[in-house]
């Protein structure tokens, strides 16, 4: 628990704040006590760094147990920095994979803590909001607590150096922005988690709550889909949404909404 307050406010914090100077908007939505789903799009590996340092209590992420089984200082050093940070692992390899997930989330929210989670599943290939799953929904309705949508976005940011030194800084630096929205109440779904039709529908309120925050198209496939067609055939994740992506008229009917449900 120290580490992560060491973390945030001594030896991380404050030089990433020095750096990139931003200012999170809509933080005072995130509930000062009791659990709560803070739920956002995922464009960078950054992510998981800005969000928790623009609100005031701990997140704790679902994170692969890859980063906490390295051996050797280098792998101790990962342990400690992974734990400290608010990550709990998560075994990706099994078949029941999802499932401990979600339990593990469960059991986080029941604690009465905050979770941080990215419903697309995996980063964006190419920047655009892809579907989301339906875990959060049923975290939700398990547990109740309320879900606060959460949009990353970064732009370029120019920087007021001359020459070479400012064209090489300008091209690395960027903006970054974290909005949060008001808290989604689900409490009108109570005692229906499982039911796979409720479920996508809150996913889709959620997804659209991001959307609007964020600005991104939506895209309805799941990001992971892509990724994989992605690595089996080489092409880019444009060419490959517009092979997979239902004919405009469907998709415009699938759009997530705001009234789903």
């Amino acid at each position: 628990m120290l580490i992560y307050w060491f973390l945030k406010y001594v030896a991380v914090g404050p030089l990433v704040r020095l750096v990139y100077r931003w200012r999170p908007e809509g933080a005072h939505h995130v509930p000062r006590r009791g659990a709560v789903i803070l739920a956002s799009n995922h464009l960078s590996a950054s992510d998981w760094i800005f969000m928790p340092m623009s609100v005031r209590r701990r997140v704790t992420f679902l994170a692969k147990a890859e980063y906490f089984r390295g051996t050797g200082l280098k792998g101790m050093a990962q342990r400690l920095f992974f734990a400290g940070s608010g990550q709990v692992p998560i075994d990706r390899t099994n078949a029941s994979a999802a499932e401990d997930a979600i339990r593990t989330g469960i059991r986080i929210l029941r604690e009465g803590k905050v979770l941080g989670i990215y419903p697309e599943g995996t980063r964006s290939p190419d920047g655009r909001l892809y579907r989301g799953k339906t875990g959060v929904a049923r975290m939700t309705l398990e547990t109740g607590a309320p879900v606060v949508p959460v949009a990353m976005t970064y732009t370029p940011r120019d920087i007021p150096l001359p020459g070479k030194l400012g064209t090489l800084l300008g091209q690395k630096l960027i903006r970054v922005q974290v909005r949060f929205g008001e808290p989604l109440d689900f409490s009108r779904y109570a005692g229906l988690s499982g039911d796979r039709f409720v479920e996508r529908s809150i996913t889709d309120e959620i997804m659209y709550e991001i959307m609007e925050l964020s600005g991104q198209e939506y895209v309805d496939l799941y990001g992971a889909k892509v990724k994989k067609s992605m690595d089996t055939t080489g092409a880019s994740a444009g060419e490959v949404v517009r092979r997979l992506q239902p004919p405009p008229a469907e998709a415009a009917d699938r759009l997530p909404s705001s009234l789903a449900g």
